[in-house]
Parts: C-alpha cells; sequence; structure tokens
C-alpha cells in the first residue's frame, strides 16, 4: 500500500486547443502538452495564439502548460535552417505563456543531437524541458539518459521503444529506474490505454501520458479536409484515466 509520502504519478495529456485543456485540467491532468495537427502527423508546434490562448485559460490552476516543438512531420534529424526555426519557437511559446518545452533531436547515425539540444535547452532559459519520443529511435535509450540529463532535460516522453507503452515495460523499467538516479522523469506515453496504467505504474515511471481524444464529425468539403472530422479531448477519457492512475498508485 502507499503512504502520504509515496510521489503522485503525474497524468499529462496532450490537447489541441483550449477547451481540450479545460477538459484536461477539469478531469484531473497535472500537466498538458500542447501541439497541433497530432492525429496526422503525431503533432506540431501550435501557432503562438493557440499557446497564450491555453496559457491564459489556465494560469492559476495549477496545471502546467508544456509545448510541442517540431517544425515538421517525419523523422528527427534537423536541418540547420529547421532547428532555427525550433529556437525562434521555443522563445515565442515560453514568451506567450507556456510553462516548458517538448523537443527532440537526432543525428544522422542515430544519437542524440547534442549540440541542438544544448541550443534548445539554452533558449528555454530556466523553463521545464521534456525530450520526446525521439527517444524510442535509439537503439540504447537507457545509456542516453546520462546525455540528457546533462543537457538539461527535466523528462522524457517514451514509449519504452514499442508501438505502444503498454507493450514496452521491459524497457520503461530500467529507464524509470536510470532516470531517479538521475532526476529525469520518465513519462510513459505512446498508444496508453486505460488498462495499461496498473503496468505502467508498476514500472515505477513518473508520469503518464495520453491524448484521450476523439473524433468529431464535420465535412470540410474539398478545402477542409473532406470529412475527416476534427478530434476533441474526451472527458470520460480523461476522467477514467486519472481513477485508473490513482488506484493503481494506492495498490503499488
Amino acid at each position: 500500500m502507499t503512504d502520504q509520502n509515496t510521489p503522485r504519478v503525474r497524468l499529462e495529456i496532450a490537447v489541441q486547443d483550449v477547451a481540450g485543456a479545460l477538459v484536461a485540467a477539469k478531469g484531473g491532468a497535472d500537466r498538458v502538452e500542447l501541439c497541433a495537427a497530432l492525429a496526422g502527423t503525431g503533432g506540431l508546434t501550435p501557432s503562438a495564439g493557440m499557446v497564450a490562448a491555453v496559457s491564459d485559460a489556465l494560469r492559476g490552476s495549477g496545471v502546467g502548460v508544456h509545448v510541442l516543438v517540431r517544425p515538421r512531420a517525419g523523422g528527427f534529424t534537423y536541418s540547420g535552417e529547421e532547428l532555427d526555426v525550433q529556437l525562434r519557437d521555443v522563445r515565442a511559446v515560453l514568451d506567450a505563456g507556456a510553462d516548458g518545452v517538448v523537443v527532440g533531436a537526432l543525428t544522422g547515425d542515430g544519437a542524440v543531437d547534442v549540440a541542438a539540444l544544448d541550443a534548445l535547452v539554452a533558449a528555454a532559459g530556466d523553463a521545464e524541458v521534456t525530450f520526446h519520443r525521439a527517444i524510442d529511435q535509439l537503439t540504447d535509450p537507457v545509456g542516453a539518459m546520462t546525455t540528457l540529463a546533462r543537457a538539461g532535460a527535466r523528462r522524457v516522453l517514451t514509449s519504452g521503444r514499442a508501438a505502444r507503452a503498454g507493450e514496452g515495460i521491459a524497457v520503461l523499467e530500467p529507464l524509470a529506474a536510470r532516470g531517479s538516479e538521475l532526476g529525469v522523469e520518465v513519462m510513459a506515453g505512446g498508444g496508453v490505454r486505460v488498462e495499461d496504467v496498473a503496468a505502467l505504474v508498476g514500472a515505477r515511471v513518473h508520469a503518464v501520458h495520453l491524448s484521450a481524444r476523439r473524433t468529431v464529425a464535420a465535412d470540410g468539403g474539398p478545402g477542409g479536409g473532406g470529412a475527416s472530422g476534427y478530434d476533441v479531448t474526451d472527458p470520460a477519457a480523461v476522467a477514467a484515466a486519472r481513477d485508473a492512475l490513482d488506484a493503481a498508485t494506492r495498490r503499488a
């Protein structure tokens, strides 16, 4: 059984708008990751206006606003011009009110791009930096934790190199242990389902991340994406994740 000294396993919800951020906060999220185009790309940098609006909406709530800075879909090896855009975006989203940024960069041979990460952390100043699921492209993510800690990353978002975090327990467990040693939070994310939460808590991860989204039908016509609709944050999914997380923590 847990006691009052047991650390709270935090819940982060990926959101795309003000409404989603408010749903996440009401449902018990500790933090939101704000991004754009989540379903189609895995997430891209949102507009400065959206960052400002979400930051204003959550001000005083105790829910942190962390913004994904990613200039395009695809891999995580960036040109000098793409890195420059990210540095500008880091400064812009923090100026707009964000509490932290979510970044990641790899070299062409599949290692952490330390120079790029150093520049991104420097641009973030005192704000928290999360290294995103680019870590799941590495052959030795546990070994990379030392590099990330030295660069100043506060946490990592990872599925444990699996398609879904619930299938990555064998990697998440040593990642979480190493993170605890280094003072880097390990946050399990990637296809997380409510039924995965107990196993993730059992792996001693420090936080769980999910999108908790559902699709609303809305035909935009040929100029608006056709009949694909758009995603919203589902209050029931957020509440179910929070309940499962708290129950699993009590049992741990």
